[in-house]
C-alpha cells in the first residue's frame, strides 16, 4: 500500500498567497463534474449537484483503495462560473444570472470504466437527482492567475475586478478561460468572513 495521495500537499493550484496575486501553471486535470444554472444559495439544481458528486468520489476512491491499492483524500470541492455578462460577478452580482460546473478532482489513474461502476453504485439503493448529470472529464488551463481570498463569496467583487482590470492586463496577459474557485471552507460550518477560497482565472498573452 501506498501512502495517500493528497492533491492539497502535492499541486501549486491548491496554494495561493492571501491578499497577492500570483501567475501560476495549472497541470491538465482529471474532475468529476455537474453543469447547472442559477443562485447555488436557492437553486436546487446546486444542491443536487453536491447530493450526486460526492457519493461518486467516494465510491471511486474506496475502489481504487481496494482493486489498486492506491489511496487518495478526496480534494475539496471546486466550481466553474460564468455569465453572459461577466460584470454579474464584479457589479450587480447577480446570481441567478451565473451558470456553474461544480467539480472534484479524482486521479489521472482513475479510468472510466471505474467512474462507471462507481456511478452505477452510487445508484444502487437511493439514486441521487442529478447522478446521470455526473461526468469524468478532464480539463486544461495552464497559465493562470490566483489569490487566495479570506471572507464571505459576496467579497469576492472587489478582488476580482482588481484581478481582471488591473493585475491581468497590467501583466501583459488577457482573460482566456472560466473563473474557477476552490473551496477550503465547509460554508454550513465556518462563518462567512472565515472562508477560505482560491479565486483563480486562466490567462493568456494579450
Amino acid at each position: 500500500m501506498t501512502d495517500k495521495l493528497d492533491f492539497k500537499k502535492t499541486l501549486n493550484g491548491y496554494h495561493a498567497p492571501r491578499g497577492r496575486f500570483e501567475i501560476v501553471d495549472i497541470p491538465d486535470m482529471q474532475y468529476l463534474m455537474v453543469d447547472g444554472h442559477g443562485d447555488p444559495n436557492t437553486s436546487p439544481a446546486y444542491a443536487d449537484a453536491l447530493a450526486a458528486l460526492y457519493p461518486v468520489a467516494y465510491k471511486l476512491k474506496f475502489a481504487s483503495k481496494r482493486e489498486l491499492g492506491r489511496d487518495y483524500v478526496v480534494p475539496p470541492l471546486e466550481g466553474l462560473w460564468w455569465a453572459e455578462d461577466m460584470d454579474s460577478f464584479t457589479g450587480s452580482r447577480d446570481k441567478s444570472r451565473w451558470d456553474w460546473t461544480m467539480m472534484l478532482t479524482v486521479p489521472d489513474w482513475i479510468d472510466h470504466g471505474m467512474f462507471t461502476a462507481a456511478v452505477a453504485q452510487a445508484g444502487a439503493k437511493t439514486t441521487p437527482t442529478s447522478l446521470d448529470d455526473v461526468r469524468l472529464q478532464s480539463l486544461s488551463e495552464g497559465r493562470c492567475v490566483q489569490t487566495l481570498h479570506i471572507g464571505s463569496f459576496d467579497d469576492e467583487a472587489p478582488v476580482l475586478e482588481r484581478m481582471h482590470h488591473e493585475f491581468i492586463p497590467e501583466n501583459g496577459l488577457r482573460l482566456a478561460g472560466t473563473h474557477h474557485e476552490v473551496y477550503f471552507s465547509d460554508f454550513r460550518k465556518v462563518p462567512p468572513e472565515r472562508l477560505q477560497t482560491i479565486l483563480r482565472q486562466p490567462v493568456s498573452l494579450a
